[in-house]
């Protein structure tokens, strides 16, 4: 194949893969949008939001990677036309999360002990749990709305759900405006103020993302006369099966990015205020390569229920290249910008703030040259585990994604930080080589499945 082959992929892997990394970015800014404001009120408050959200992100982490199961399956149903089985999957799918993000809250809403027993910096602990048990609620809709995000992602109907956490966005950075400082005579509640903006936010998204989807005449059908109590044991067995390994893929890259949280906090407040501004800065570059992930996703399923598998390899490598071009682009601009774009997140006009502030950005700037080094691997690893997914192979990936994070990445992280200078560094370069072996082995994974599909359907044709 020539370049050409990969490259005319690109146009339409873009127009797939924009709405769904706006509505990610969207995400992705309601957190960025609590930081600055949040850091406003000092290093102790964004500590104690970077504390409150590692809970967070764990519980997200496998109600977000649970529903991923129910992209793939519409995306093959709706290749193959059949409606039955698409209605079914999202009926389904939408059911299982609703009782995961149920649980998922209760669980995070009951974590309050594990606060106090983390070695965390009491003044953080003490503004974290009142964030924490009110924005805890927003998980039931944020699990709701991933089920019909990942539903209209698999109809290839990419733009709604990016329309919905828009909204959810400007939602909430008026609230989060108004409560956080108290103005127009609202109380001035601090952190628990963005607490409400982001519940009140989710709540809107997942109404609206409902509603968009009820008036299209391709998926009106799919959303309305659900029946949810008519359930089918073999449909919630097809989806568990690939939305539990999914979730702990997810679960395990997360919960190192978790423990990176809780390592920062062992090692002081400023520490780890610092690592929740490199984690939001490589969150939102990360939400390119998710889009293109799920890009990956859909055009995997399509083909895969066409069995055209030549056409799933090729346009697989299109997606990789692209992705690629992107996560070069964001290094350049990491290592150019590391010194000046942690300062937005804090006020330097304060002059007993300063000392540390200057801390904070100092050390968060020595981050931001390690992220910048990750981005390719980061986005291989992404694309890769998107392009698995697509082709309904997630038990490998499960394994592969432990290992990487888990017997690498986290050990290298535990020891540089508590053991050496490196101290905040040695946590991220432990996330370094936990994400670039994971690119590595996913990416061999993928080479090697999408070989063996095409050999085994050349061999399946011979033989018709």
């Amino acid at each position: 194949m020539t370049l050409t082959d990969y490259t005319k992929e690109f146009k339409y892997n873009l127009k797939l893969a924009y709405p769904v990394i706006l509505g990610m970015l969207g995400h992705t800014m309601v957190a960025f949008v609590d930081n600055i404001m949040v850091g406003q009120l000092g290093t102790a408050e964004l500590a104690a939001v970077s504390l409150a959200n590692s809970f967070m992100f764990i519980a997200m982490s496998l109600g977000i990677g649970f529903s991923t199961a129910i992209t793939p399956l519409i995306a093959e149903a709706d290749s193959e036309g059949d409606f039955e089985k698409g209605k079914s999957t999202f009926k389904h799918g939408l059911f299982l999360c609703i009782v995961l993000g149920i649980f998922l809250f209760l669980g995070v809403f009951t974590a309050e002990p594990l606060l106090h027993l983390m070695k965390q910096p009491e003044e953080v602990v003490v503004l974290a749990i009142p964030y924490l048990n009110l924005v805890a609620a927003s998980l039931i809709p944020l699990i709701v709305f991933q089920a019909f995000k990942q539903f209209s992602d698999g109809m290839s109907i990419t733009k709604y759900p990016m329309y919905a956490t828009l909204v959810a966005n400007v939602v909430n950075v008026i609230l989060n405006y108004l409560f956080i400082f108290g103005k127009f005579g609202f109380p001035e509640l601090g952190m628990v103020g963005a607490a409400i903006g982001t519940l009140v936010s989710r709540v809107i998204m997942v109404v609206y993302l409902w509603y968009l989807l009820s008036q299209h005449h391709k998926t009106r059908d799919y959303v309305l006369n659900l029946k949810m109590f008519q359930l089918s044991k073999k449909m919630f067995k097809k989806l568990f099966d690939l939305g539990f390994p999914s979730a702990m893929q997810m679960f395990f890259e997360v919960a190192i990015f978790t423990a990176a949280i809780w390592l920062s906090g062992i090692l002081g407040k400023n520490p780890q205020a610092a690592n929740q501004i490199a984690l939001n800065l490589s969150s939102m570059t990360f939400m390119v390569a998710i889009g293109l992930s799920v890009t990956a996703m859909v055009r995997m399923g399509n083909q895969k229920g066409l069995k055209r598998f030549r056409e799933l390899r090729r346009i697989a490598f299109s997606i990789f290249m692209v992705s690629t071009l992107f996560a070069v682009v964001f290094a350049i601009l990491f290592f150019v910008f590391s010194g000046s774009l942690p300062k937005l997140y804090l006020d330097f006009d304060d002059p007993a703030k300063f000392a540390d502030n200057f801390e904070v950005v100092s050390i968060a700037s020595k981050l931001m040259l390690i992220a910048a080094v990750f981005q390719i691997s980061d986005t291989i690893q992404v694309v890769a585990l998107g392009a698995l997914r697509g082709m309904q192979d997630v038990k490998i990936p499960t394994f592969i994604t432990f290992i990487a994070y888990w017997v690498i990445g986290f050990p290298i992280s535990y020891y540089l930080s508590l053991y050496t200078d490196y101290k905040s560094a040695g946590i991220w370069l432990g996330l370094l080589a936990g994400l670039t072996s994971s690119g590595i082995m996913l990416f061999i994974r993928f080479n090697y499945l999408s070989k063996k599909l095409i050999i085994e359907n050349d061999l399946l044709t011979k033989e018709a």
